[in-house]
């Protein structure tokens, strides 16, 4: 935009028609429009690879928790039923097994609503501060 502002050589004196200008003002807009988008993009993907392999990688943990998980609770019900009936020793470690999951269902839809909505924040930040220096750059030329 610097060069908007400071003019070129396309007349003498070293100042552009109005025309020349507003094309030149069109031209360099797009640019950064298109630039803008490249970066939200790229960076859209970079999150999607990261999401995808997190999401792959927490399910195939899951599925040996749970196989793990299964054994314990077996060992558990086998270990109370020494003491109390087997039925009895069965219930109570299901009791306590939804208690748990609904403790972590809950934490996790915590976190999800924390992630939501995913943002490409650093083309954000890029495309505000253009905005800023070409509203910083018009003030400035009706000044002049």
């Amino acid at each position: 935009m610097a060069e908007v502002v400071e003019g070129s050589r396309s007349r003498p004196g070293g100042e552009q028609s109005t025309a020349e200008l507003v094309q030149r003002a069109t031209e360099q807009v797009s640019t950064l429009i298109r630039d803008e988008l490249a970066l939200a993009r790229a960076e859209l993907t970079e999150k999607g690879k990261h999401a995808g392999i997190g999401v792959g990688l927490f399910g195939g943990g899951g599925a040996l928790a749970l196989y793990g998980l299964g054994a314990l609770v077996a060992a558990v019900i086998m270990l109370l039923a020494l003491a109390i009936p087997a039925w009895l020793s069965a219930l109570i470690v299901a009791v306590v097994l939804f208690a748990v999951a609904g403790v972590l269902a809950l934490i996790g839809r915590k976190q999800v609503r924390r992630a939501v909505p995913p943002v490409p924040s650093a083309a954000a930040d890029s495309l505000r501060a253009d905005v800023n220096t070409v509203s910083a750059a018009v003030k400035d030329g009706r000044r002049a």
